[in-house]
């Protein structure tokens, strides 16, 4: 995660508390002690004494947003961290679901730090917020207006770490791959609608009591409402069945990111999305045997 946007703090927040997630450990990138005491803090608040994982703890700037402090109030910081790759080496297997909502730079440590030590790193399932599907992989009636017709555009998530989103592509420790990409995620809003919704629901959960306190304080100043990317990569990690997926290769082409249909890569595409079993799963209501 980073820190740079609510979207990865709200993350951390629904899986801290959410009841079909054992939450292992959490990784930060750059990982500075202003950000690793933000995780120790949220951490807290769900008595979680699991590891933190910092990419790079000498960081020259604190890389918190104002909204952070503003709404969860100020918090020390802290360098109770380990480096995030030795940690991800440690504690993955193919057991282990891996969600990221930043670039990815911790687990392209990971990786090649297991080439080097001959312990290859293996991760059951990666839910990655980032990439694109455009034209030829999503149907058109389904594209959003501003990408119709597009085939590569600028995903920040991998944009962040070039180089280690192609290492984690190309690695075949990694079982399965799923991405939560621009087409479907930048048409999922958190809005008054959404708010109205979790009110009636917050008292029942620290997370969402949580997650509400920092929404209501973002649509103050925002009313439109928020892109909820990350949340949506959290909650398809948690019910893959909210997403229609397209197995593809990804591609990097002028700085930005495509993919095209190919089977028998273990790496798949989001096109589609189940908006009542998103919310289902975001607010911890049972859906059915998925």
């Amino acid at each position: 995660m980073e820190t740079g946007d609510p979207d990865d703090f709200l993350t951390l927040l629904l899986l801290a508390g959410h009841p079909r997630v054992e939450l292992r450990a959490v990784t930060v990138t750059p990982g500075t002690p202003a950000q690793v005491g933000l995780v120790r803090t949220a951490l807290s608040w769900f008595e979680l004494d699991i590891p933190v994982g910092a990419y790079n703890l000498d960081h020259n700037r604190e890389c918190v947003s104002k909204w952070h402090y503003r709404v969860y109030g100020q918090v020390p910081p802290s360098r109770d961290a380990e480096p995030g790759p030795e940690l991800l080496l440690r504690l993955c297997d193919q057991r282990t679901t891996l969600i990221t909502g930043a670039p990815l730079k911790n687990l392209g440590a990971a990786i090649a730090l297991g080439e080097q030590r001959n312990t290859p790193f293996v991760l059951g399932r990666l839910f990655a917020q980032g990439g694109f599907a455009g034209q030829g992989v999503v149907p058109e009636a389904k594209q959003l207006a501003k990408f119709r017709g597009k085939q590569v555009v600028p995903t920040y998530n991998l944009n962040g770490a070039p180089k280690e989103a192609l290492r984690t592509l190309a690695h075949t420790g990694i079982l399965g791959r799923w991405f939560v990409s621009k087409n479907v995620c930048h048409g999922v809003y958190y809005n008054a609608q959404m708010h109205h919704y979790i009110a009636g629901r917050r008292l029942r959960s620290r997370s969402l009591d949580l997650i509400y306190k920092g929404m209501d304080a973002y649509l103050r100043r925002k009313p439109a409402g928020k892109k909820f990317h990350d949340p949506l990569a959290a909650c398809c990690a948690i019910t893959p069945e909210i997403g229609t997926w397209a197995e593809v290769e990804l591609f990097r082409q002028h700085g930005g990111w495509g993919s095209r249909r190919r089977p028998g890569t273990n790496t798949r595409i989001i096109v589609d999305y189940d908006h009542e079993r998103f919310v289902a799963t975001l607010t911890m209501v049972p859906s059915g045997p998925n």
